[in-house]
C-alpha cells in the first residue's frame, strides 16, 4: 500500500499543477479507512466495522450497514480484514459514504479476496474486474454534491465483493477532471491484477506508460468477454458519458467476441450508437481494429499465413470510421506486419503461454506502442512522446 500511495501522491502533484487548484482546509484533505473487525488499527487509518452507520456528525459510514458484513482477508496489515457488500449493484443504496467538500479527489482502493469485483461510485463504474488477494487501483472523481458514495459490486456474479482499505485524497478544489484518454475494449485491452504481473496484460493497461502524465490521465474501461452491445448497455459507456469532455480521447477496440454474438450488421448498429454518443460530448473518437493473429507461418518462417484481415468485423470498423468521420488505428495490419518482421519464434514470446490471442507484458507493450505511434503519425494532439521499439 505504501508503494502505491507514493505513486498516487506523485500523480496528485502533477494533477494539482495541471488543474491549477489548491485544496480546501475546511475538511480533511486525506481520509484513510481500514475496513473489518481488526484488533489493531494501522497507523493513520480509521477503523470501520461493517455495523458502522453513516451519521452527519461522523461524516462517514455505511448507508445500509445491515447489508454489510465483516470478513477476513488473506493479506497483511490493512489487507488482513475486509467488509463484504452483501447487497450490491452500480446504483445500489448499500454504499460507503464520506462527506467531502466540492472538488476533485483521488480515490485509492484495496479490496479483500476476490475472483472478480468492480468498484462503482456516484452511480457508475469506476474500476472494472479487480481479481486476487488485495488487488489495488485508483481513480479520479469530481465531487459536486458533498458526498462520495462508493460500493464494491459484481464483476462476476456469485463472488464475495469486498473492501479492505480506502484512501481519499483531495487534488483540487475544482471538481474538473483533467484531460483523459478513455479506453474501451475486450480482454486483449483490459487491465489485469496485480497490475505489475507479466503473464497476462492488456494493451490498454500499458497506455499510461506511453503518454505524458502532465497532459493525460488514462481510464481503461475494457473488460474480458466484452461485446459492443454489452459496452453500450452494461454500464461501461455510462461512466464515459458521465465524465468525458472536449479535449478527451476515446480509444475503442471491439469485434473479437462480437463475431460470435451477432451479425456484422447488428455489430455496426451498436458501434454506431456508441460512437455517436461519445461524439456528442465533444470528445475525439479513435476506432481500433483488433490485433492480427499469429496462428501459422509459411514454410520459410517469414510471412504470416493468416493476418485475420477478414476477421473480428474489421471491415465494418473501417467502414464505420469513414461514415462517422472518426480516426482509425488499424492495429490488425500494424501488428500483423510487426509479427511478420520479427518471425515466429520472437512472436511466440509476446503471447501468454499456451494462448495465441492474449498477450504477456512484452506483447501488450508492443501493441500499445503500435497504437500510440500511429496516433503520433496522424498528428493527434497531446501524443508528443517519442515512442520506439
Amino acid at each position: 500500500m505504501k508503494k502505491v500511495l507514493l505513486t498516487v501522491l506523485t500523480v496528485i502533484l502533477c494533477l494539482s499543477f495541471m488543474i491549477g487548484g489548491s485544496v480546501s482546509a475546511s475538511t480533511p484533505t486525506v481520509y484513510k479507512f481500514n475496513f473489518g473487525a481488526g484488533s489493531e488499527v494501522p497507523g493513520g487509518y480509521i477503523q470501520v466495522n461493517a455495523s458502522e452507520a453513516y451519521t452527519p456528525d461522523k461524516r462517514y459510514g455505511f448507508n445500509t450497514p445491515q447489508d454489510v458484513i465483516n470478513v477476513a482477508a488473506s493479506g497483511t496489515g490493512v489487507g488482513s480484514t475486509a467488509v463484504q457488500f452483501v447487497k450490491y449493484g452500480v446504483t445500489s443504496a448499500n454504499t460507503f459514504n464520506v462527506d467531502l467538500d466540492k472538488g476533485l479527489y483521488q480515490v485509492q482502493v484495496m479490496l479483500g479476496d476476490t475472483s472478480r469485483s468492480s468498484v462503482a461510485a456516484e452511480g457508475v463504474y469506476q474500476l472494472l474486474n479487480l481479481t486476487g488477494i488485495n488487488p489495488e487501483d485508483s481513480f479520479l472523481i469530481p465531487i459536486t454534491d458533498g458526498q462520495l458514495n462508493l460500493i464494491v459490486t459484481a464483476g462476476r456474479e456469485g463472488q464475495a465483493h469486498t473492501l479492505s482499505a480506502l484512501i481519499i485524497t483531495k487534488v483540487s478544489k475544482y471538481p474538473v477532471m483533467p484531460r483523459t484518454i478513455w479506453i474501451g475494449g475486450d480482454s486483449t485491452v483490459a487491465n489485469y491484477y496485480p497490475k505489475d504481473a507479466d503473464e497476462l496484460v492488456g494493451w490498454g493497461q500499458i497506455i499510461p506508460e506511453l503518454v505524458n502524465p502532465e497532459i493525460f490521465q488514462v481510464r481503461n474501461m475494457a473488460s474480458a468477454g466484452q461485446i459492443a452491445k454489452g459496452f453500450l448497455e452494461g454500464g461501461s459507456l455510462d461512466t464515459i458519458l458521465k465524465y468525458i469532455k472536449r479535449g478527451d480521447y476515446f480509444l475503442f477496440e471491439m469485434g473479437i467476441n462480437d463475431e460470435k454474438a451477432y451479425s456484422e450488421g447488428q455489430f455496426t448498429i451498436y458501434m454506431r450508437q456508441i460512437v455517436e454518443a461519445v461524439k456528442a460530448k465533444g470528445a475525439t473518437v479513435v476506432l481500433v481494429t483488433p490485433q492480427g493473429r499469429a496462428i501459422s507461418w509459411t514454410t520459410d518462417g517469414v510471412s504470416l499465413v493468416h493476418y485475420a484481415e477478414d476477421d473480428f468485423y474489421r471491415h465494418a470498423i473501417i467502414a464505420l470510421s469513414k461514415e462517422q468521420n472518426v480516426k482509425l488505428v488499424d492495429l490488425n495490419v500494424l501488428s500483423s506486419a510487426y509479427f511478420t518482421s520479427i518471425g515466429p519464434a520472437e512472436t511466440e514470446l509476446l503471447y501468454k503461454t499456451g494462448d495465441w490471442l492474449h498477450f504477456n507484458r512484452k506483447g501488450a507493450t508492443v501493441l500499445a506502442k503500435l497504437v500510440v505511434q500511429d496516433l503520433q503519425k496522424q498528428g493527434m494532439d497531446g501524443f508528443d512522446y517519442l515512442i520506439s521499439f
